[in-house]
């Protein structure tokens, strides 16, 4: 029997693997930081023998009520992620499960590959409406890269789709190719209207080095950087330094921030009605968006989120309050569950990459709706 992660987003610690039934795991933490939550590693052992894996030490990791009622992620071909049985006890969160083949992988929710995010970029590029662009370059040295969809023209919008800040949530990127997918279908016409009237702006990963090195929250250097909106730098931030910087060249009129939250099991969106500057117009585009979005598809609610800031309160570090005060426009959260969405349970797979991915189809209808009164 044999445990391994050393691949890209892998990440376990083993303290015990001589016994299937017996298999003791903890999880490391960002590079420094004291984030943990994120894991992904392989198994290899005997096929259809029953197993018991324990991943310790939770209560002190990044969101200890994330692991009541969680089910982990399984996989033999890393094609297909279904949901394997989880109990949390407080502190040690145990897979049961009897894998049908010899390897198998297990994640906190299914992976997106840098791989995967490369090939994005490409196929994206190949369409006449986009072209990809190097802001610069990361902590490691990888491109901080940028997708540009449409021709920009004068009076046309400028909408702006951010996602993985937090390199462990993982469904924002499968989201943003779902959104891709519609966005540059050239049969789809609501994609060639929205396009006739805004260019779109997306960087699918935020964060490509805490992604490969399987952090759950940070960057290379422990740098959280959805608190560095404010006074991001070269040294410490540069994601979102050069993000900031290419926003602040061509302008934002919306901006959608795309999250995994670990602990609600629906998909919401945080707003920006403790900024300086909120008022009656912002208020206004965020109900509409929201409106056009419950219409759209069942997977999104607005009972169940975060708490509303006081007015005046808004933490302005955070990307989606940091520019909605800059710029002066719509800008939201979204946030999706690491779990299922108990509206529309499914026990097979739970909130899945395909449900990510038709959720990006579905806000574009949303962005329909307020398209002409961003400005």
């Amino acid at each position: 029997m044999r445990i391994s992660s050393n691949f890209d987003s892998g990440n376990i610690q083993v303290i015990r693997a001589e016994d299937p039934l017996n298999i003791q795991l903890s999880i490391r933490k960002d590079n420094q930081s004291e984030f943990y939550q994120w894991f992904h590693f392989k198994l290899e052992t005997q096929s259809f023998i029953s197993h018991q894996i324990t991943i310790t030490e939770l209560e002190k990791s990044a969101y200890p009520g994330g692991w009541q009622n969680y089910q982990a992620v399984a996989s033999y071909d890393r094609q297909e992620w279904f949901r394997v049985n989880c109990e949390f006890d407080g502190d040690t969160l145990t897979i049961a499960h009897t894998p049908e083949f010899e390897h198998i992988y297990y994640a906190y929710f299914t992976p997106y590959s840098y791989e995967r995010h490369l090939d994005l970029l490409s196929w994206a590029q190949i369409s006449a409406d986009c072209r990809q662009e190097c802001l610069g370059e990361t902590l490691d040295g990888r491109d901080m890269s940028l997708l540009v969809v449409g021709q920009p023209e004068e009076g046309k919008k400028s909408i702006w789709v951010t996602a993985r800040q937090h390199p462990g949530e993982t469904m924002a990127e499968w989201l943003i190719e779902g959104f891709l997918e519609r966005l540059l279908d050239q049969d789809d016409r609501l994609s060639r209207l929205l396009l006739e009237k805004a260019v779109f702006y997306i960087v699918p990963n935020m964060n490509p080095d805490g992604s490969v090195r399987g952090h759950l929250r940070t960057n290379a250097k422990g740098v959280n950087l959805n608190r560095e909106w404010q006074t991001p730098s070269m040294k410490n931030s540069p994601e979102v330094f050069l993000v900031k910087q290419k926003m602040q060249s061509v302008g934002v009129d919306m901006l959608l921030d795309v999250h995994g939250d670990e602990s609600l099991p629906y998909n919401f969106v945080a707003g920006c009605e403790g900024n300086p500057n909120y008022d009656e117009r912002l208020k206004n585009l965020e109900e509409s968006f929201k409106a056009a979005l419950l219409i759209a598809t069942p997977e999104f609610q607005d009972e169940h989120g975060y708490d509303k800031d006081e007015p005046g309160k808004a933490n302005l570090t955070v990307a989606a309050n940091a520019i909605g005060h800059e710029f002066d426009c719509l800008s939201y959260t979204l946030e999706m569950p690491f779990k299922d969405n108990v509206d529309l349970p499914d026990t097979a797979y739970g909130w899945s990459p395909a449900r990510c991915k038709q959720l990006g189809e579905d806000v574009l209808i949303a962005m329909r709706a307020v398209v002409d009164i961003l400005r």
